[in-house]
């Protein structure tokens, strides 16, 4: 026989239980959880469609990137709009309006005829996101009784972890079958299934006639801030990173950021207080967040786009390669988090920065002929060292704040580790065209009449062509197409391994904040 649920704080939730019964909080998770994997897959699918997107617009790959970065960006800053929503429009029609915009924006993308569009629709798809992901976990929090609510973060966790492995997956599987077009399809029946749940068990509120407060002056000042910021990173190989526009942009992003910071300090309703960052423990936890939070996505990105354009891989072979590393993620959280109770935060955190950058080190060693399982094995060990990170990160960040600061806290541990997610990608991108270019002129004035190698190559490719039966004028002309797209290749591999290189570089600069997180533990 059911025993009757305990008494819920938030009578809305507690008139659903009273109607569905015990079971009522299984029902939310369903239907919450579906989303929120829905929406995951989405951010990390596109990620082995970036050389299809590549080709289909004639477009080069810092552009291309915008497909990912845009969506991440927005969901940053849309997860700032998140409660001010849920409690102008509650949860029900807050989940269910989201999904709506979700959808649309998938059709967007499906049919954009250019760069533009595509970039749109990721941008409503990020938007939708970042109003998701909060509202369902402050849901499974909420239904559940409050001896039962790490459970309740553990299961959500879970899911949100083991869907960015998938993404690549299910993304690479479509293009093989159908197209790129068809990958951001792919979430849809899982976003109609939430939606439909979301309309019978997401629990509803009465609308209010005044609006609550929000401060609407530092939302914009950051979105302003982010948008700027990125626009100068991913567009200043191609602008010129010492030109007007970039130096203008840059300098807009990073006035726009210090009046949001002064604008917060002001604010009745602050989007972020700034004062927790004066916690020299916070501040060096939000660090290793941020690096944290660059380093996952920025590889997320970079793996699959190396290993289709450097190593020729399907677009499935791609997205296998990260789902080993996904596996491993999810079954070391639990065993990370039962270690934070018992080990000081700081050790597993700085393992994990010298696993990371040890395993981005061996990264950039990988080139054409690197085997499927070598590079799936560098993933592994990449995510296990966020494994150990991540659980014990969080508390670290928490434990040195006042009880009332807790929501701020986690609100701005949230908003840092997903900003850089953002900036991870954005300049990870920026760096493989950079370093890409400049191998490119360097290869490319090596490539004289003294240089024996060349010479030799060119006049075996002209006597292989010589024998197909081609002009004079047909042979010289392929040979140097040959010795052009060879340089290409090998400038592209070279500016993949010096990313990987410096991500591994700046992880190990990441143990400085780690070691001021030791050193404030142990005062």
């Amino acid at each position: 026989m059911a025993t009757a649920p305990a008494p819920n704080d938030n009578p809305e939730i507690q008139a659903m239980i009273e109607r569905f019964g015990p079971s009522y909080r299984w029902f939310v998770t369903a239907a919450g959880l579906t989303g929120a994997i829905a929406m995951i897959l989405s951010a990390t699918l596109v990620n082995v469609a970036v050389p299809s997107i590549m080709g289909a617009y004639g477009i080069g790959q810092d552009v291309a990137q915008w497909a990912a970065t845009a969506f991440l960006a927005t969901m940053v800053a849309s997860q700032l709009l998140n409660s001010w929503v849920v409690r102008t429009l509650g949860q029900r029609l807050a989940y269910s309006m989201t999904l709506l915009i979700f959808i649309a924006g998938a059709f967007v993308c499906t049919f954009a005829p250019n760069i533009d569009t595509l970039i749109i629709g990721r941008i409503m798809q990020g938007f939708s996101a970042g109003i998701i992901q909060p509202l369902v976990l402050a849901t499974m929090v909420a239904v559940f009784p409050r001896e039962r609510r790490g459970f309740a973060v553990g299961m959500y966790g879970l899911g949100v972890t083991l869907a960015p492995s998938f993404g690549p997956l299910v993304g690479g599987v479509t293009i093989d079958l159908l197209t790129w077009r068809h990958a951001f399809l792919m979430p849809l029946p899982l976003v109609f299934i939430a939606f439909i749940a979301g309309l019978f068990f997401m629990p509803s509120k009465k609308f209010e006639k005044r609006l609550p407060p929000f401060d609407w002056t530092g939302f914009i000042l950051v979105c302003v801030s982010l948008v700027c910021l990125m626009r100068a990173i991913g567009n200043g190989h191609r602008w010129g990173w010492m030109s007007d526009e970039t130096l203008l942009t840059a300098l807009a992003g990073f006035v726009s950021l210090a009046l949001f910071l002064w604008s917060q300090k002001r604010s009745k309703s602050p989007l972020l207080d700034p004062t927790l960052f004066l916690d020299p423990k916070f501040a060096s936890a939000m660090a290793i967040a941020f690096a944290f939070g660059a380093g996952n996505f920025a590889t997320n990105y970079s793996i699959p786009v190396f290993v289709q354009t450097i190593q020729h891989f399907s677009p499935t072979q791609s997205g296998l390669v990260l789902v080993p590393a996904g596996l491993l993620l999810v079954s070391l959280i639990p065993l990370s988090g039962r270690l934070a109770d018992t080990v000081p935060p700081h050790i597993p955190i700085m393992m994990g920065c010298m696993v990371f950058a040890f395993a981005t080190y061996l990264m950039s060693f990988s080139d054409v002929n690197t085997a499927f399982w070598t590079m799936a094995m560098m993933t592994v060990l990449s995510r296990a060292a966020i494994g150990l990170v991540m659980p014990n990160l969080g508390g670290a960040a928490m434990r040195s704040i006042s009880t009332e600061k807790l929501n701020a806290a986690a609100g701005a541990y949230n908003f840092v580790r997903q900003s850089g997610g953002a900036f991870g990608v954005n300049i990870t991108a920026a760096l493989i065209e950079y370093r890409s270019a400049n191998h490119a002129d360097w290869l490319t004035a090596t490539q004289t009449s003294n240089n024996d190698l060349t010479r030799d190559t060119l006049d075996k490719v002209r006597q292989l062509l010589t024998e197909g039966g081609l002009t004079e004028f047909e042979r010289d002309w392929a040979a140097m197409d040959f010795l052009s797209r060879s340089i290409y290749a090998q400038a592209r591999t070279f500016g993949f391994q010096d990313t990987f290189l410096i991500i591994s570089v700046a992880f190990f600069i990441a143990l400085i904040p780690a070691m001021v997180l030791a050193r404030s533990g142990r005062k």
